[in-house]
Formats: structure tokens, sequence, C-alpha cells
């Protein structure tokens, strides 16, 4: 297993903050004023612009999921030993290390063979993957699941909030009507926020960031790269699902005080290099382009694209909330 690890990562070649542990958080100002008048401000205070390594991306598209392609995706390394091999919106993650290997998310059970051939043609087993996380419990993320812990006999860990849902099969979702959604996982060890999950040498971090689900989490690691280390982030997803109330929720009554804790914990997170999970929330197809292309700096170091995705979704969360607010008798 060591030698195909070593072997991989000699063969599958292809960035906000970028500093090694200090690392200095720029604020991202929104204002109204026209962009004339702010340079002009600028000149006359004397500001100057800060340097970042973030890329100039393409504008995101929709915050919120209609129905993009998930065609299969070429597997590939994103950062050292942080590879995709996931689809064009189902995202999954192999985050490899010399004693096994992580695999985050799992995409439906309908994905498993697409994705088990993703992670054997980067040159890795799939039987070294020893333990799956999620981000969060829905059908897309969690479906491939049991089949993947089956051929694997990797450990299941999911955050302590997922915990039943998973369990059930999506029967108790929030969202559902309390049907089956997905062959039922039994986890092998429950998490809490903050919580650190180790496998030779590499330290994957928990952070609840519920909403989206009770146990929606974020997942931070460090990658190491040309002798620098760059913040991993790999969000959950932190968007309001349609028709689900954020006010006077039976089934989630702290709904939206969690979905406010949760932008808060995000905005503490430094993010060099910044995945989630959809695609289209990081921008993959058209970073994926430029790598292709030989981009000079790796696209997917983006820190700034970390920033916008919390603001843009924040927002989003926050026009619901007021929309229901006015709407309430």
């Amino acid at each position: 297993m060591e030698q195909s690890y070593k072997q991989a990562n000699l063969r599958t070649e292809a960035s906000r903050f970028c500093l090694p542990r200090i690392r200095t958080m720029t604020i991202r100002i929104r204002t109204i004023l026209p962009a004339m008048v702010l340079l002009l401000l600028a000149g006359a205070c004397g500001y100057e612009q800060t340097a970042t390594t973030s890329q100039p991306q393409q504008p995101r598209k929709q915050l919120y999921n209609p129905p993009y392609s998930n065609e299969p995706v070429e597997p590939f390394r994103i950062i050292d030993n942080i590879y995709y091999v996931g689809r064009e919106n189902y995202s999954a993650f192999l985050i490899t290390t010399p004693e096994g290997h992580f695999l985050l998310d799992t995409m439906v059970e309908e994905t498993v063979p697409n994705l088990s051939e993703n992670i054997q043609q980067l040159g890795f087993q799939l039987e070294d993957v020893k333990i799956i996380l999620q981000a969060h419990a829905h059908r897309d993320h969690v479906g491939g699941m049991a089949k993947l812990k089956e051929l694997t006999g990797a450990q299941v860990l999911v955050m302590a909030q997922d915990e039943a849902v998973l369990a059930d099969g999506g029967t108790s979702d929030f969202r559902g009507d309390g049907s089956v959604l997905w062959e039922p996982v039994q986890a092998d060890k429950t998490l809490q926020d903050g919580e650190e999950v180790q496998l030779g040498g590499v330290t994957m971090v928990a952070h609840l960031t519920a909403g989206h689900t009770k146990g929606c989490t974020a997942w931070t690691t460090v990658a190491e790269e040309n002798g620098r280390e760059y913040n991993a982030v790999f969000v959950c997803s932190n968007r309001v699902s349609g028709g689900v109330p954020l006010i006077g929720n039976s089934k989630y009554p702290t709904i939206a005080e969690d979905y406010a804790s949760g932008f808060q914990t995000l905005k503490t997170l430094p993010g060099d290099v910044f995945l989630a999970s959809h695609g289209f929330m990081f921008n993959l197809e058209e970073k994926l382009e430029r790598l292709r292309q030989g981009a000079e700096s790796n696209p997917f170091l983006d820190p700034q694209g970390f920033q916008e995705y919390i603001a843009d979704y924040e927002q989003a969360f926050l026009d619901a909330l007021e929309d229901e607010r006015a709407a309430t008798p």
C-alpha cells in the first residue's frame, strides 16, 4: 500500500492567506458606493491594495441547485495528498496517507462503481480506504456509504447530530416525509465540534456548521506543497433548502440559530484551498479547465472564493429569514 501511495503521488501531478501557521484575515467589505468614489477615497487616504494569491475566477453559478450536469470527471490531484474522485456536481474527495486513506463523501449508490474506478485510476486501492467521512446526511453525499463501507471495511465517522438520520436511511430527515432515502448506515464513531481525526500523520478536523442538516460538517486539514503549508477547507453546504421553514419549524426548532452559528464558525476558518460538497459551489469545472491548460499557479488555491462563498450564502440565508419574518402575521 505504501508503495502504491508513493507511486501515485509521482504519477498524478497536476491557492487571501498562504502563510504557514500564522495567517492574516482580510475582511471583504460590501458597499453601495460607486466604484469611482471608492477609488478616489482610497487614493486620498493612501490605502494600498493587499496582494493575495487568489486567481481571477469566473462568476459563481447560482447559489441554489439547478439541474447542473453531473457527468463523470477524470479523477485528479488537487494539491498534495488531496484528490478529486467525484463527479461534476456531486463531490467526493480522497485524502491519502501512507497508512490508509480518508474518503470524504460517497455520492449516491449508483455512482459507487465510478467512484471506485476513480480511486483505482489514481493508483490507489479501494481496500486502503480506512475512514469514511461525510459532509452532511443527504442522499447525494451518503447514498453510497453503506456499499462503500461493505467494499472497504472502513470505519464510518459522523458528526453526532447526523448519526440518527444516517442510521435510519433518512426517514427522520426534517425535510422529508418519512421515506427511506438511502441504505441505512450505522456509524462506528460519532464526532463533536472541533474533534480531530488522525490517520497516517494526517489530521482532519470536524467543524459543526449546522442548518442544512443538523450535523452539517465542514472539514479542515493542512496540505503541503513546494515547501509551503496551505489550509484546505471542505465546506459542507450552507444553503437554505427550499420549502424548509426557518421560523416555527417544529421538526428543527433551532434551524435559524444553527445557520447563523455555522456562518460565524466558517468565518473563523482559514481557507487557502477552497472545496465544497457540490462542484458548482467552488467553480470546479472552471478551475479544472485552467488546471488542465497548465495554469501557472494552482486554481484551487482560492481564499477569496471561500470568503465570497460565506458572504453569498449568509446573505441568502438572511434574505430568506427576513422574507419569512415579513410574511409571518
